[in-house]
């Protein structure tokens, strides 16, 4: 069975040129999530641009700069559509080749299929196994619905990979054409961590228990509240995102998933970004499973881990809690991601907080991350009626049960001192109570 299964796989075998030559106007792809985007054949799409019109690319939390949606040369022959920015996108968004397109995350493919399903998916997998499977190791997010809808399914298999447990598997089968690359995977080094960050990051631990399951994001203040981790016992992951602090926090011991009440033992992600080191730790570890967005991030499965504890960023806060986690006023910075649906779990879950956590100040200081009102255009991420706690550096603001009079005394509090003035005149002005 197995040379069978070798047969149909060296059938399907083809160069990235001859990948290319499979797309045409008016296809729409959609390119596999972050670290399993299939980077060889996006690097160069841009060369069939002479022969195409309108061919619509779904790239999210991209990794690179790709010509193709970059070069302003490309507006009309591909539109790039996005529903998390990183630095490529947002640099091209000024020349009006990418727009980005709102979403939750864990419904977030499941309504694209349903409003218009993509007819070509091309990503990266691990090589076969002895049973004619692929591993999409990296990304459990939204390839197999947009797989289960798509005409064309076109793979890059790459030996660098690791193999991860979770709904992973993929069949020959149900792959068209294989593409053999061998690249470095892509890696995202952790994030310089300051002392305010420390500072936030013991407010944090305060607020988390033995036990306790947590969503923890990724930059400088993820990364101290995983440090501040350290002296905890038998904590639990459900997370959109394994990152290298949570892989070093189960090395070390804190994170045993033992008292979870969902997934006992296991650490639950949609995908995983970081470091070789996190990749080396997830690598045929049978106590991570990558499951989907639609499942993993899904407010009502969050909810049934006891204890369970988002704990996300933002950009800006207003005095009555609502929070912005992806935009500077009109300008998309990032995206909603799983901000909401973790914080929604969280609160509706047994004993569970919600909690953001941010400096108090942006632009060297200069400017209030806690404002009277948002910046106007200023995207609500998170509603204020999904939020328990609030914290900087200057301490612990808690919104759980508190009116609008209330939340500002305690959003002032936290404030940094430059500031307070200010925004106390602002809410006795505009009735901010």
């Amino acid at each position: 069975m197995a040379s069978l299964y070798q047969e149909k796989y060296n059938a399907k075998k083809i160069s990235i040129e001859q990948a290319l030559s499979l797309i045409k106007s008016g296809d729409e792809i959609v390119a596999g999530f972050c670290g399993v985007e299939p980077m060889g054949i996006l690097s160069k799409l841009h060369t069939i641009k002479d022969r195409v019109e309108n061919v619509v690319v779904w790239y999210n939390l991209g990794m690179d700069k790709y010509d193709f949606f970059s070069n302003p040369e490309m507006k009309s022959h591909f539109i790039t559509n996005s529903m998390f920015y990183s630095f490529g996108a947002r640099e091209a968004h000024k020349l009006g080749t990418v727009s980005y397109q709102p979403a939750h995350l864990h419904n977030s493919f499941v309504r694209k299929v349903e409003a218009k399903p993509a007819n070509i998916f091309i990503g990266t997998v691990t090589p076969m196994d002895k049973h004619g499977y692929v591993n999409s190791s990296l990304s459990a997010y939204y390839e197999k619905i947009v797989i289960e809808h798509a005409d064309l399914v076109i793979m890059e298999v790459n030996t660098r990979l690791p193999k991860v447990g979770g709904d992973t598997e993929l069949h020959i089968d149900e792959i068209d054409y294989i593409v053999e690359v061998d690249r470095p995977v892509p890696i995202l080094q952790s994030a310089e961590v300051t002392e305010n960050d420390k500072v936030i990051a013991a407010y944090v631990a305060s607020l988390v228990n033995d036990g306790d399951t947590i969503q923890l994001g990724i930059g400088g203040i993820p990364n101290a509240v995983a440090s501040a981790f350290m002296s905890k016992h038998d904590l639990g992951i459900h997370t959109e995102m394994i990152t290298s602090s949570m892989a070093e926090l189960a090395e070390a011991g804190v994170i045993t998933g033992r008292k979870k009440s969902l997934h006992k033992g296991k650490i639950i992600g949609c995908f995983a970004l970081g470091t070789q080191k996190l990749y080396d730790f997830i690598d045929g570890n049978p106590s991570v499973q990558l499951m989907r967005g639609e499942y993993v991030n899904n407010p009502f499965v969050i909810a049934k881990n006891d204890n369970m504890v988002s704990i996300n960023t933002g950009i800006q806060v207003d005095l009555t809690g609502q929070i912005c986690s992806e935009s500077i006023g009109l300008k998309t910075w990032s995206g909603s991601g799983g901000q909401n649906d973790t914080a929604e779990g969280a609160i509706h879950a047994k004993n569970g907080r919600s909690i953001i956590a941010l400096n108090a100040t942006a632009k060297n200081g200069t400017l209030s991350t806690i404002q009277p009102w948002l910046t106007p255009g200023a995207v609500v991420t998170l509603s204020r009626n999904n939020i328990d706690y609030i914290i900087t550096e200057y301490g612990i603001a808690p919104m759980k049960a508190r009116t609008i009079r209330q939340r500002v005394d305690n959003l002032i509090a936290i404030a940094h001192p430059n500031f307070r003035k200010e925004l106390r005149d602002a809410a006795s002005k505009h009735q901010i109570w």
